[in-house]
């Protein structure tokens, strides 16, 4: 393959893949993402600092949903065939997702089906495709009774002649802080050379085998722990007023203790970090985190027991007191469903965004949070990076997927 061809980016959120890709020398041709929040994210980032699109005339640079731009941009789109070397994303299946209720009947789970439309306008030389651990297990009222959604979506891909392989990967076994699994997809055409079929075969062989020597160019290895990745962004570092919100504290840097704060903190020369914003507590839920904390000290990374729930009045269906010595669990979008390890309070985006891997010069866009019935229209900080596939991941997929062209 031609090694400038471009890829392009569906559901690309705020952008992690794209950073991804980025940083393993890909070049993007454009994203699509349709929540406004979340491309200005990408837009900020990867499109004003980093110009790491080469984006087209016929496509305005703006947030879009992807059915529109198949039903309005059809054949701009088939003008491309030949010209793109991975159509990447990771379409949005909260039916499918472990940490709510699994529901094959969501309608956002048709955009599968999106994706796969765009494949076989575009056909690119190559896929990437990233969803929840849920999408391999098995629906019981699908008509296809039995079949993992997975298989279903495999056997769409090949028909439109792309070998497929797909598996389940750790990203915290690739140096991000944070046990996360989740499904992954890659695709060749069939119709490249003999040697396609095997390209697809290795590359999770590949995937494995290459990441000790990444993580060591980096400085980091595969045993990145939740202290490692936010210990220099305690608060008792010290606070002056939150940059973007004035009415709030934000945390002051503390010292660098570990090469992966190294790393995130590369080139930052300002002493606030970006989305660094504590939230603000009651005193009596700072006292009861404080509680919480010491009662849980032989059991951190796990939600709360009933037992303690009950004694202390505690509603909410997920709490979890985090663990400084070993891997954050797979973070949500709700960051109230964590306490951090040393200080009674939630994590703060810039946090998350450590913990997924994002380094401190990408910076967020749009509300900290939200919740009530806007949480269906908005998708505030902590969402965009919750959704997110960690950057650190997909420039170790990118490396692979780009020794293919």
């Amino acid at each position: 393959m031609p090694t400038n061809k471009k890829y392009i980016d569906l559901f690309a959120g705020c952008g992690g893949l794209s950073l991804g890709l980025h940083n393993a020398g890909i070049q993007g041709l454009f994203a699509i993402e349709k929540n406004s929040d979340a491309f200005e994210t990408l837009e900020h980032n990867l499109i004003d600092k980093k110009q790491h699109f080469d984006w087209p005339a016929w496509l305005p640079i703006e947030n879009h949903d992807i059915n529109e731009v198949l039903e309005n941009y059809e054949d701009n789109l088939k003008a491309l065939r030949g010209t793109i070397s991975i159509v990447a994303g990771g379409p949005p299946c909260q039916g499918f997702s472990m940490a709510g209720r699994r529901n094959e009947t969501d309608l956002r789970n048709d955009l599968v089906n999106s994706y796969i439309k765009f494949v076989d306008c575009v056909q690119p030389d190559l896929i990437f495709f990233e969803n929840v651990k849920g999408f391999t297990m098995e629906f019981k009222k699908n008509k296809e009774k039995g079949i993992a959604y997975s298989a279903l979506v495999t056997q769409k891909l090949k028909d439109l002649g792309y070998f497929v392989k797909g598996q389940l990967v750790d990203f915290g076994e690739y140096g991000v802080p944070q046990k996360r699994t989740r499904f992954i997809l890659v695709g060749m055409k069939n119709n490249l050379d003999n040697a396609s079929q095997e390209r697809v075969e290795s590359f999770f062989t590949q995937l494995e085998e290459n990441s000790f020597s990444f993580l060591k160019t980096k400085g980091l290895n595969k045993t990145t722990t939740l202290g490692d990745a936010i210990s220099d962004l305690f608060r008792s570092h010290g606070t002056e007023a939150s940059p973007d919100t004035p009415s709030f504290q934000a945390g002051i840097y503390g010292k660098k203790e570990s090469a992966y704060q190294k790393l995130m903190r590369k080139n930052i020369k300002r002493t606030v970090a970006d989305s660094h914003r504590y939230a603000k507590h009651f005193v009596e839920t700072s006292n009861r985190f404080k509680i919480i904390l010491d009662l849980s000290l032989n059991r951190r990374n796990f939600d709360l027991s009933q037992q303690i729930k009950d004694q202390y009045g505690l509603k909410k269906h997920t709490i979890i007191p985090l663990c400084s010595d070993s891997k954050s669990p797979t973070i949500t979008t709700l960051p109230d469903d964590y306490i951090h390890y040393k200080e009674p309070r939630i994590l703060t985006v810039r946090e998350y965004a450590r913990i997924q891997s994002f380094p401190d010069w990408y910076e967020f866009r749009g509300k900290y949070t939200t919740g009530g019935k806007l949480r269906v229209k908005e998708v505030p900080r902590y969402t965009q990076v919750g959704n997110a596939i960690p950057p650190l991941f997909a420039e170790q997929a990118g490396l692979i997927l780009k020794s293919f062209f």
